[in-house]
């Protein structure tokens, strides 16, 4: 559905038309931009926008079925961008993506919202209280949408920052570190990295072209030459984005295989006191073994100090065999 449509002239705005092509008239009238803003629209509602603005066909379909990688196309009357907003939810700790699509034309930009982590809304209303910015025409949309998205994902990489110091903590935790969900904690933080990085890894192409950077000497149509150096600067904050998840990734990785190395020498812990302890049980057994054999010629069994002695021998054998164990940190 469409949730918000304005005209705006010189920075400031006017109620557009209810009329698509009455707002897009009145936009290139006053030399100002249509900027219409739609969420989750459905393919009957976005067919009229698609007549009005003409759209390509392509870019409407992934507009429509969303799960698209962020990515800059251009058409012959339009320009198609994708971004991935991130959320972040301190309750669960877990990252959830949404989608921003928008069309960059002559006069207008269509923006289609798909789920709830986008800061449409927020950068609205941010740049109608910035006339000077908003006079800049339908760059200004695209930059400053792109600006909050790469904002918050800083601030996103910040709370995983924090998880993963506690997550750290507690895989080296002489208390809690063996305990069996710390793996599957681990793992688990390992796809909230993952979901990040598939919102921020694919970016980094469509902002290098935007600001003119790698190689890219010509211009993207539709966006004013002059918005460069504030994509440069967008594209640069996404490079540190990028290493901070990075570096998160290489971090989990690392964590996990500490605490299975630390499973591991527990295991072999563990198994270190079972065996000494079954040496030392040996012992008697084997002593009980060989007097109930019941042979008839054992000069032991007729000597009144037999059971006193075997007793002794074997109580002197165990504290020898617990004390070696114990020196070599088996018990």
């Amino acid at each position: 559905m469409i949730v918000d449509c304005a005209v705006y002239h010189d920075g400031h705005r006017t109620e557009g038309p209810d009329d698509l092509s009455d707002a897009l008239a009145a936009a290139r009238a006053s030399g100002g931009f249509v900027w219409i803003g739609l969420h989750e629209p459905s393919e009957k509602e976005f067919a009229l926008v698609t007549e009005e603005f003409s759209l390509h066909p392509l870019a409407v379909e992934d507009a429509l079925k969303a799960h698209q990688r962020p990515k800059l196309e251009v058409y012959d009357d339009s320009l198609f961008m994708v971004l991935k907003p991130v959320v972040y939810e301190p309750s669960s700790d877990t990252v959830t993506t949404g989608e921003v699509m928008v069309f960059l034309g002559h006069a207008f930009v269509v923006t289609v919202r798909h789920g709830e982590g986008s800061p449409l809304g927020v950068v609205r209303s941010r740049l109608e209280r910035e006339p000077e910015l908003l006079g800049k025409g339908p760059t200004s949309v695209l930059y400053a949408i792109t600006d909050a998205t790469v904002d918050h994902y800083l601030d996103v990489a910040t709370e995983l920052q924090t998880d993963l110091e506690e997550l750290e903590a507690e895989v080296f935790s002489p208390d809690v570190g063996g305990s069996r969900n710390t793996a599957s904690r681990i793992y688990t933080f390992k796809r909230q990295v993952l979901e990040f990085r598939r919102a921020t890894g694919p970016l980094a192409a469509p902002l290098v072209r935007l600001s003119g950077t790698g190689g890219y000497t010509t211009g993207v149509p539709f966006v004013d030459e002059k918005a460069q150096p504030f994509f440069r600067d967008v594209s640069d904050h996404l490079t540190r984005v990028n290493e901070s998840v990075e570096g998160l990734d290489r971090l989990v990785s690392d964590i996990l295989s500490a605490h299975l190395a630390q499973m591991s020498v527990r295991q072999n812990d563990d198994m270190r006191k079972i065996s000494a302890w079954a040496a030392m049980a040996a012992i008697p057994t084997m002593a009980a073994g060989i007097y109930g054999m019941n042979f008839e010629h054992m000069p032991e069994l007729h000597w009144v100090g037999s059971y006193p002695a075997l007793m002794a021998l074997l109580v002197v054998t165990e504290v020898l065999v617990f004390r070696l164990f114990k020196r070599r940190g088996w018990l």
